[in-house]
């Protein structure tokens, strides 16, 4: 089934396919998930099970874990149930590489057990091999009633087909650049591919397809044709995004222009940890994304003053720091027992320029006083001034307004109420 341009009137993204993985669906009208992955040794199960879970209480739905070795996939059983011993249901996606089909063949319980694979069809063999191992994985995730996601890395793109498109673009009379050969070859990688997965009898609502680059305009040129040639859910994401504020935005830059054009239906940021860095911050940059941008929502937001020459004292950047992790502190107890929190706006205001009318536009928002204004913050609860707050425990006072705002305004879930 080919697409052009066809839209979901109901969420603005993209008609595709619908796929499970596990209990979650990816594509359709589904909301765009999440994922991340881990970079334990998968062969340690248990410490690849507890990142699994840290990656997954922090939002992760669907969590990849490298299987490159006969122990990593001999793991995979004990990560499922050490996972399952901690309450944590995320499905586990399996990515192989080069030797993926001789362990999914030998090790039938990491192939029932995993929710979804990864193939990448540039490492999967050269020549004939490539098609027979290929295929190979291919009829095992049939066997088990397995999604698939084809994943092109122009890191490791197969050179035969990379080949063939150079010749054809030589011979065309209007040539594409250099650039344009590596965007077709990647695209054509990933539908070539997902028509073979599917003669081998694998189902069309089976398959995603994703295409990793580090470019941010590559990864948008890409994504816009993929989408525009097929209906199947795609994956997006820059590979090697790279640390910090770097990686942060070149994500944010390529995956926001794709998700406002309805393209894409699940995300991973691709971050590198700074040293002693915790590898849930790309799930907590994923969540913000798709936040600020309306698409979903996830942990209350706050507003906060950037600070100028009216704002010499930094109790309000304490205090936005405090909130800020309260309500991400919070937020998992909270999301079991009441109804719509996570739609729940905070402000908190420097000083008196925009401070007041800032707060009042949040359902809480606080009016710190600037350098040498009166010594009182106002609270303001859904636009109406409700207590003026002094002293030295402002912080632990805002926190408990916050609290109390929760629990008398949104629904108790039903299996709460008793």
């Amino acid at each position: 089934m080919m697409m052009d341009d066809i839209s979901n009137t109901t969420t603005g993204r993209r008609l595709t396919r619908a796929v499970r993985v596990g209990a979650l669906t990816v594509g359709g009208s589904a909301p765009v998930v999440i994922q991340s992955m881990t970079n334990t040794d998968t062969a340690d199960a248990l410490k690849t099970a507890i990142q699994c879970a840290e990656l997954a209480r922090a939002g992760s739905e669907l969590v990849r874990i490298t299987v490159n070795t006969p122990e990593a996939a001999a793991a995979v059983p004990a990560i499922r149930e050490q996972l399952d011993r901690m309450d944590v249901d995320v499905p586990l996606i399996g990515d192989f590489h080069y030797n993926g089909h001789r362990l999914l063949a030998d090790f039938p319980e990491c192939a029932k057990i995993l929710a979804k694979y990864r193939i990448n069809p540039g490492n999967v063999g050269h020549g004939r091999k490539r098609d027979e191992q290929f295929a190979q994985m291919i009829e095992i995730a049939g066997k088990y009633d397995k999604p698939v996601r084809i994943g092109v890395n122009w890191g490791s793109l197969d050179q035969e087909l990379l080949a063939r498109i150079m010749d054809a673009n030589a011979r065309s009379a209007t040539p594409m650049d250099a650039i344009g050969v590596m965007r077709e070859a990647m695209v054509a990688s990933a539908l070539e591919s997902a028509a073979k997965a599917e003669e081998y009898g694998l189902a069309g609502d089976r398959i995603i397809l994703s295409c990793k680059v580090s470019g941010v305009q590559d990864l948008i040129a890409i994504y816009r044709e993929l989408s525009r040639r097929a209906d199947y859910p795609l994956h997006l994401g820059l590979t090697e995004a790279g640390m910090g504020s770097k990686g942060i935005v070149a994500s944010t830059a390529a995956m926001a222009v794709l998700l406002q054009e309805g393209i894409g239906d699940t995300i991973r940021v691709s971050l590198t940890p700074e040293p002693g860095g915790k590898r849930t911050q790309e799930v907590v940059v994923a969540q913000e994304m798709l936040q600020t941008m309306g698409l979903r929502a996830f942990t209350p937001m706050v507003t906060a003053c950037p600070g100028c020459g009216r704002t010499t004292s930094t109790v309000f950047q304490e205090l936005a720091q405090t909130i800020q992790n309260h309500v991400r502190d919070r937020m998992p107890a909270w999301r079991v027992e009441f109804d719509g929190v996570e739609n729940m706006t905070l402000a908190v205001m420097g000083c008196i320029v925009n401070g007041p009318g800032e707060s009042k536009h949040a359902n809480i928002g606080i009016s710190l006083p600037g350098t040498g204004e009166t010594p009182a913050a106002p609270v303001f609860e859904d636009g109406v001034k409700t207590v003026t707050l002094r002293g030295e425990n402002i912080a632990a006072e805002f926190v408990a307004i916050v609290d109390r705002y929760v629990a008398r305004t949104y629904q108790r879930k039903s299996r709460n109420a008793s």
